[in-house]
């Protein structure tokens, strides 16, 4: 069994200042993307699954033709893509969009656009993020030990200090599991960076207290492993969350919230997964030197080929 890479890469990149997806930022203009799809084919993923925008599609597709034409999985067989849009009018027929509504519907939405084209256990990442290849071949092993079985999802957890920016503030879920590795909740965290003082704070979205944080707790950076059952329990939370904020031009429907939902309601459970990796992006255009000068370390200690395909 292979399992299914599914990219989130449908972002604006607001604060980044642009369309970060398609950055070259590696040695020879490789992108994140470049380096999570090369750690997924060593991990033995066999389909790649973009969830983009309808307005830069055909870029994607070009982009994707041009690099991986020749990419082959593990057993020597070409590695499959497939393209999925989400729009802000995907959503079930019984819905009436809002008028003022601009964005997109959020994380779990995005996954749901793939829910024709996926049917073996997939992981799910952020395109601008870069996970490394610990991670993947934990989440690849995941998805291999769970090929046949339903309602046991799982979280690739980082540790906290593995995730900072250098170059501001950044929000992340920090888990919260009990002695058998399952995920209970995972509580947002706002504004989080290490102080002057060399303690990590930040706000706890919850109590909105600003709190030391351990920078050994485990967080969310959106790696996900989920088997295809998990398609049908959320498109089911997901009407639910409609019907609740169908006229909230804001309103998003994220990953954590939907595992949150079949955890509480004892419809599955989900292993939280610890990885080693550092893991590094671009939230902000500022992280971009920082984040080129890290590609180039990795390329001379011979971790990654140059070029990368």
């Amino acid at each position: 069994m292979k399992p299914t890479l599914l990219v989130l890469a449908a972002g604006m990149g607001s604060r980044y200042g642009g369309l970060k997806q398609m950055d070259g930022l590696g040695p020879n203009g490789e992108t994140i993307i470049d380096y999570s799809i090369y750690d997924a084919v060593q991990a033995g993923f066999g389909k790649v699954v973009y969830i983009v925008r309808e307005y830069f599609l055909e870029q994607f597709k070009e982009t994707v033709r041009e690099k991986y034409s020749n990419v082959k999985c593990l057993d020597g067989t070409p590695l499959e893509f497939v393209f999925v849009t989400q729009e802000l009018d995907r959503i079930p027929s019984r819905f009436t969009l809002n008028p003022e509504r601009q964005k997109p519907w959020g994380t779990a939405h995005a996954v749901l656009m793939a829910r024709d084209v996926i049917h073996e256990p997939f992981v799910v990442i952020n395109g601008d993020d870069f996970y490394g290849k610990e991670s993947f071949a934990i989440a690849g092993e995941w998805c291999r030990e769970h090929s046949e079985t339903k309602g046991v999802y799982a979280i690739v957890g980082f540790a906290l200090e593995n995730t900072l920016s250098e170059n501001g503030s950044v929000s992340r879920g920090i888990c919260s599991y009990g002695r058998e590795k399952h995920l209970q909740s995972v509580v947002e965290h706002l504004n989080i960076q290490r102080d002057a003082d060399g303690v990590i704070r930040g706000d706890d979205s919850v109590s909105g207290a600003h709190v030391e944080l351990n920078g050994a707790d485990l967080c969310s950076m959106n790696m996900w492993c989920c088997t295809p059952d998990y398609f049908d329990g959320s498109a089911s939370i997901f009407e639910e969350f409609l019907e609740k904020n169908i006229n909230e031009p804001k309103k998003e429907f994220y990953i954590p919230f939907a595992i949150d939902c079949f955890v509480r309601r004892g419809l599955a459970k989900c292993d939280v997964l610890a990885t080693p990796s550092h893991w590094f992006g671009v939230t902000y255009k500022e992280d971009r030197p920082g984040v080129v000068a890290k590609f180039a370390e990795l390329v001379e200690s011979g971790i990654y080929p140059s070029p990368l395909y």
